[in-house]
């Protein structure tokens, strides 16, 4: 970005819990919010209404997971606020009504948090298709060697949903020799050209892909939108991969297959998250089962800052938002 200018008038408040604001915003992000209007600490302990006085002042917030409910009351308390920037995903936890209706400015950084997530889903395609799993496994002496290791020459990856990680998956893997189907039915014919994908419906796509990878939001109408029916289509030996919500898919047929030996899972999310003790997702040998880190981790929350201060800047400058969130918009959104 270009070097941002000093609004005095403005008042900034930086408003979310005080361990996730040390996790999400370096000293170098506080300098630059100074750099660009006065400043004032409105992190808190337990809850928002112990920092009254700051947000009566802000004109703009910043935030970051474990942002309070923007409802009727938290309004009152913001009586000058216009915009508010949230360096992190999905805003369905604290949006309401109320904020569209006084005219706020939205944006989150979800596009920087589908980084980390796209490039986790990109490596694990192309170790499943090495067979790394099986032979990591062999390699410790738990198994024979797998019968074939197929790599990815012209392998079939199946994405479902075109949303921001999945779309990154899909740029990711442009360059790799991988044929990649689409389902998502938002997305038309000409979309999916210009995309480089080939768009098909969903049992197809289960049935050629050799890895499938979720990208579906996590709304209510898509709960187990990945049923025994599909997960029966996949081939012998497919790959299954979850980094959007356990809620899409239903884990007792995906276990059933599992348990069969049929296909393999990389799942970092799970519906309850984490399984539940004595789950078989913690001892399948063709499941990888990681705690829900494919999104961003330690320094990577970084990035959500930066683009969350990117956009602010954007903002003050009177320049269209990489990311802003319209309500009508928020029914598709995870």
């Amino acid at each position: 970005m270009s070097q941002e200018r000093f609004y005095p008038d403005l008042t900034i408040a930086l408003l979310a819990p005080r361990a996730m604001a040390k996790r999400v915003f370096a000293p170098r992000h506080y300098d630059r919010l100074e750099s660009m209007a006065t400043l004032v600490d409105a992190c808190f302990e337990r809850a928002a209404d112990e920092r009254v006085d700051q947000l009566a002042k802000a004109d703009i917030i910043v935030s970051t997971w474990g942002m309070p409910r923007v409802d009727e009351a938290f309004l009152e308390r913001t009586p000058r606020l216009r915009a508010l920037f949230y360096a992190a995903g999905s805003v369905k936890g604290f949006v309401t009504d109320a904020l569209f209706e006084r005219g706020i400015t939205l944006s989150s950084a979800a596009p920087a948090n589908a980084i980390p997530v796209a490039e986790y889903t990109v490596a694990a395609i192309i170790l499943s298709n090495k067979r790394f799993w099986a032979l990591m496994r062999h390699r410790r002496g738990e198994a024979g060697l797998p019968e074939e290791v197929p790599g990815n020459y012209r392998r079939t990856v199946g994405v479902i949903a075109a949303s921001m990680v999945g779309r990154e998956v899909i740029r990711l893997l442009r360059g790799y020799d991988l044929e990649v189907l689409l389902y998502d039915p938002w997305v038309g014919e000409e979309e999916a050209r210009r995309l480089g994908v080939t768009k098909v419906e969903l049992p197809e796509l289960m049935e050629r892909s050799d890895v499938v990878s979720l990208h579906a939001p996590n709304l209510p109408s898509l709960r187990h939108m990945i049923n025994g029916p599909l997960l029966s289509r996949m081939k012998d030996g497919a790959t299954f991969i979850n980094t959007a919500r356990g809620a899409l898919v239903d884990e007792e047929a995906l276990l059933a297959e599992l348990k069969s030996g049929r296909i393999w899972a990389v799942l970092d999310v799970t519906d309850p998250e984490p399984p539940v003790e004595g789950s078989p997702l913690y001892t399948l040998p063709n499941v990888i089962y990681t705690p829900h880190i494919a999104g961003s981790m330690h320094q990577e929350c970084h990035r959500m800052a930066d683009f969350a201060l990117d956009e602010l800047d954007r903002y003050l400058r009177g320049e269209p938002l990489r990311n802003a969130i319209q309500r009508e918009a928020l029914a598709r959104l995870a």
